[in-house]
Parts: structure tokens; sequence; C-alpha cells
């Protein structure tokens, strides 16, 4: 994905990141913010099925079944971790050093993490009643990747436009972790805090709909 993306932007398309000189940084910059939205994106998109490709564990099973989004987010916990190692080996190539500020990476995935399993509770309890919701899933991931600043630099941006991608809650953990990763720079670690408390406040209420509906489940399933 690194290779291609490096290929298509950078050589093909002639794309620069403000600041940068050739395709291989904006390669790395590019693939700094994708790996975050890919985590997120694994966990929306898989949310919908959770409880229903798993009807045993409501059916014949007694299994806290709240743990199975916990359960992807795990699995998209290894993805980004893979992904981390190949970013490190290519930034390593590019750049010739490593940040050491990329210690605080965890710090920022924690928030993104409750985020995550928030979505989790919140679309798999949904989706066992609304099947179709997994092709919702699918439409909201790919808009979410246009409205995150993955490909492009907010700075470029007109004013109207900034303020949306802004909103957008994955806009700050891709902004965050490439100023940890790319630009040296500490974290933003008041910001960090209220998007901590509201991911948390955010994951206890989608739980709460999960608690809520999951007295259905078996009769629906």
């Amino acid at each position: 994905m690194l290779a291609m993306y490096t290929v298509v932007f950078g050589t093909l398309l002639k794309s620069r990141w403000p600041g940068t000189t050739d395709s291989f940084q904006f390669a790395v910059i590019l693939f700094a913010g994708l790996m975050f939205f890919n985590f997120f994106a694994e966990c929306l998109t898989k949310a919908p099925t959770v409880i229903t490709s798993n009807a045993n564990y409501v059916t014949k099973v007694i299994f806290p079944i709240e743990v199975l989004p916990w359960i992807t987010v795990g699995s998209a916990a290894f993805h980004l971790l893979m992904s981390l190692v190949v970013w490190a080996a290519f930034a390593l190539c590019v750049y010739q050093q490593i940040c050491w500020t990329v210690i605080f990476l965890p710090i920022i995935v924690i928030p993104l993490a409750f985020v995550s399993v928030g979505v989790g509770w919140l679309f798999a309890a949904t989706g066992v009643y609304i099947r179709d919701l997994t092709y919702v899933t699918g439409l909201l991931s790919s808009m979410l990747m246009f409205l995150s600043p993955v490909f492009y630099s907010i700075d470029t941006l007109s004013p109207a436009f900034r303020a949306l991608i802004l909103a957008n809650p994955l806009t700050f953990i891709v902004e965050q972790a490439r100023a940890v990763m790319i630009a040296g720079a500490l974290p933003d670690f008041g910001g960090i805090g209220v998007y901590m408390l509201c991911s948390v406040v955010f994951a206890w209420l989608c739980l709460a709909w999960f608690q809520k509906t999951r007295e259905g489940f078996a009769d629906v399933l």
C-alpha cells in the first residue's frame, strides 16, 4: 500500500506536501495519517456484523458479548502496529532518523480506541435490527476518508472547508499523530485530555445503548 501511494501520488500525480521536497516525504506523511484512519475504519466497517456473525454467543452460550467490539479494536490495533513498523522503516530511509516524540503515540491512540469501541457498540447493537447498516458504514467510511486530512494538508484549504474538516473527530488524531511522528513536536496534552474525556463519555453512552437493546438480540437472531 505504501509503495502504491508513493508511485501514484508522488510519481504519477506529482503531489507534494507543503514544506516537503520529494515524493518519498509525501508518502511518509500520507501513510502516517492513513494508518490511523484505517484503524478507525476497520472498527467502523466491522461493527454492524459483530453480533450477527457470532450469533451462537448470544443464543447458545453465556458469553459477555459486550467484549466483541473490543476484540475488533484489538485486531485493528495489531494492524496499526504492523503498519507502524513499515512506516518506521520507510521514514528511517527517507529522513535517516525517527523523532523521539513518537513515544507519545500511545496517548494519542487510546482516546481513538475508546471512540472506536463506542462506535462498535453503537453499530453492533443497531446492526442486529437493521441488517443493511453494513452498507451505510461502508459509505460513511469512504466519506470520512476524504473529510480527514489524510491526502491533503489543512493549511491548503479555504477557511470554510477547513472548519468542516476540523469538525471531523479524526482530524485532531491525524494531526497529533503527524506532529509527534514527523514534526518532532510534543502532543497537545490539553486537547488530548479533552478528547479523552469526550471519547469516554461517548463510549459509555454507546455501551448503555448496547446494554439496553441486547435484551432482544436472541429473539431477532
